[in-house]
């Protein structure tokens, strides 16, 4: 079996340099993006609130002329 290569500390350090601003960038991207999500998950469900409501209401007036007309015949 071959002995492992000696990495340069040059490479590692740059390494580990890429690998924690990675980390620092997504932290901040993550801060930035989530009040965002939370304003449109509270919008939807706000929209999503009226939606069913005026399915409701046209699911109420659909049996209510259903049962006017099955009343008729």
């Amino acid at each position: 079996m071959i002995p492992p290569v000696e990495v340069s500390p040059l490479i590692k350090f740059t390494r580990y340099s890429a690998l924690l601003l990675g980390m620092i960038y997504g932290k901040a991207r993550y801060d930035y993006l989530k009040p965002i999500a939370a304003e449109e998950r509270r919008i939807e469900e706000q929209e999503k609130k009226k939606r069913e409501e005026l399915e409701r209401i046209a699911k109420a007036l659909a049996e209510g002329i259903f049962l006017m007309y099955s009343f008729l015949f």
